[in-house]
């Protein structure tokens, strides 16, 4: 049992030229087919691309990966306890308004016309 590679041969071509053996074109194989399951796009890494292709360094390209879609949600977040606490702002509002008419009598209804007479202005 060698371990010593097959010795090299020269064949003779149809075209009529002589090669060695070793530099013959393998055979061609079929075609594999590949099948691939696209569940979601893929991230866009354009910004990152940019960074790193002006000289930024790889650390802060990761963490623009890694802290970008943190700073997007936390952002959301905070925009939408904003949009709840002025809404809540806005019933209650409506509620004060509308209690001080029908409760106060003509003391109220006063209050609500100088109310109104101030958000015209």
């Amino acid at each position: 049992m060698t371990h010593l590679p097959e010795p090299v041969r020269v064949v003779q071509l149809p075209d009529g030229t002589y090669a060695y053996t070793d530099h013959l074109p393998a055979p061609q194989a079929a075609p594999q087919q590949i099948v691939q399951h696209i569940h979601q796009a893929p991230p866009d890494r354009t910004v990152q691309r940019i960074a790193l292709g002006s000289g930024v360094g790889a650390g802060a390209v990761a963490a623009g990966v890694y802290f970008g879609p943190l700073l997007v949600g936390v952002l959301t977040a905070i925009a939408a306890n904003i949009a709840i606490l002025a809404f809540l702002v806005v019933v209650l509002a409506w509620g004060v308004v509308t209690v001080v008419k029908s409760v106060g009598g003509t003391d109220g209804q006063t209050a609500s016309k100088s109310i109104s007479r101030a958000r015209r202005r």
